[in-house]
Order: C-alpha cells, then structure tokens, then sequence
C-alpha cells in the first residue's frame, strides 16, 4: 500500500497541480507574509462547492480587495459597502462582513493572523483550533448565523473541519504546492483535510473504517497514514483526493503492476 500511495503522492503534488485548486491565490503572495495569511485563510473558508464557481467569486472578492486582502480587512470600516449583496451559498453578505470586521479588530489590536494560531499552538492540532475558535468567539462580531457558523466551523463540535486542517496544510508544509511559512505547527501533527473524495477512496483503499466523514474519520485515517510517513501523514492528501477526483479505476489500471502488489 505504501508503493501504491507514494506513487500517487508524487503523481500529484507537483507545481501543475496548483492552477487548478485554490492554493493558487497564495502562491502570488508568496513573499508577502501579512496579505498571504489572511488571503489564505479566506480563501479556505470559501473553498467548498463547485470549483469552478468558488474559484470564480474568489476572483472577483479579489478584485473588490484591490488586490490587497489585508489593508482591505485592516481598513474595514471603510470598505464594508463594497461587499454588499456579495454572497456565496451559504454565506449573506452580512455573515462574511462579520467575519471581516472580527480580523479587522484582531488586526488593529497589533496581531496577525499568524500570531493568533502562534499563541493557541499545540501538538493536538484539534485543540490548536479550538483554541483559535475560542479567541474568535471573544469578539462582539462574533454571531450564531447559520452561514457565519458554517463559515467559522466549530471545532467542538463533530466535524471534519475540512476547510481549515486544508488551511493549516497550505501553511505548515513544505513542497512543491503548499507554502511552509508557520513554522511553529509540525507536519506530523496536521490533520488529513478530509471531504468527500478523500472519505470515499480511503475506504475502496481499505484505510478508513468510520463511514461518517466526521473529525474521528478524520482523526483515524490520519493515524492511519502515519504507518506510511509518520513525519509528513497529511501529504497524502494529494494521494488521496487525486486519485479520487480523477476516478479511482482509471487509475487503477494506469498503475496496475503496483497494485498487484498491494
């Protein structure tokens, strides 16, 4: 099974693999640490849906921005009727100016996005989050919406928090796709972003036995994946949602010596 996943991991985690998936926003600010956090944690809560479309409104959200995410939050206020009648699925305009205004205040008090995870740091990854959920929560824009809880999931609660272990992957790790900026998070302890495609190919794989796509699913294929690469478990992410976005047969008989040795 490792022979099969490390071929699957170098199949997919190239530079090519970036034009297609929303990492691509980050890579232009790959020399700007302040636009670069905010931009990607932005960018992760809204890549949900069809690509294409999310891909699509992120542009034009990138465009309102002026190209420029963090001074466009830093300076809110200022900003806040551009976004009006801006909304994405779930999300009402009045959910992600919400969310804006809650980084604006943690900006002006002199923090960065990056800070906040800094000072919620922990080998459990799920308590790093529940930690930074928990400093959210403490600002007055903090609301119960049904979008805004959607947008800020509550790691307490059961759920894969897909979008956000996806976000603390693009950060954390290093290679030809995501960007190794916060040091202070270790590769081993990130959680397998787990959605739909990585849930359904991990059990045809035999390396998920919980059906539901929840944080224990999560929780168990990553320990699953660490007999594979204990140092670096999440980087068969690429593996995983490779294989299962492109049709698991086809790539079957594409690599059907190696599988025969599964």
């Amino acid at each position: 099974m490792k022979e099969y996943l490390d071929y699957l991991r170098k199949k997919y985690e190239t530079v090519d693999f970036i034009k297609d998936d929303p990492i691509q926003f980050l890579h232009s600010f790959k020399n700007d640490i302040k636009n670069l956090e905010i931009w990607g944690f932005i960018v992760s809560l809204f890549a949900f849906g069809k690509r294409e479309v999310f891909i699509q409104k992120l542009n034009i959200l990138f465009e309102i921005m002026n190209h420029n995410p963090y001074e466009f939050i830093l300076n809110f206020e200022k900003n806040e009727n551009k976004l009006n009648g801006f909304i994405y699925r779930f999300y009402k305009d009045s959910d992600i100016k919400a969310l804006f205004f809650l980084l604006s205040e943690k900006l002006k008090m002199g923090m960065t996005l990056g800070d906040i995870f800094y000072e919620k740091r922990n080998n459990s990854t799920l308590k790093l989050l529940q930690g930074v959920y928990s400093e959210f929560e403490k600002s007055k824009y903090f609301t119960n919406s049904s979008g805004f809880s959607f947008m800020l999931s509550n790691p307490n609660k059961n759920g894969a928090n897909k979008r956000l272990n996806m976000f603390l992957r693009w950060m954390a790790r290093k290679g030809p796709v995501d960007l190794d900026l916060w040091h202070f998070i270790e590769p081993k302890n990130l959680i397998i972003p787990l959605d739909v495609h990585v849930g359904n190919i991990s059990r045809k794989l035999n390396l998920l036995k919980r059906k539901q796509n929840d944080i224990k699913a999560a929780l168990e294929l990553t320990e699953k994946l660490k007999e594979f690469d204990p140092f670096d478990p999440v980087s068969y992410d690429f593996a995983l949602f490779g294989a299962g976005v492109n049709n698991f047969d086809v790539i079957k008989k594409e690599n059907s010596e190696i599988l025969d040795k599964i």
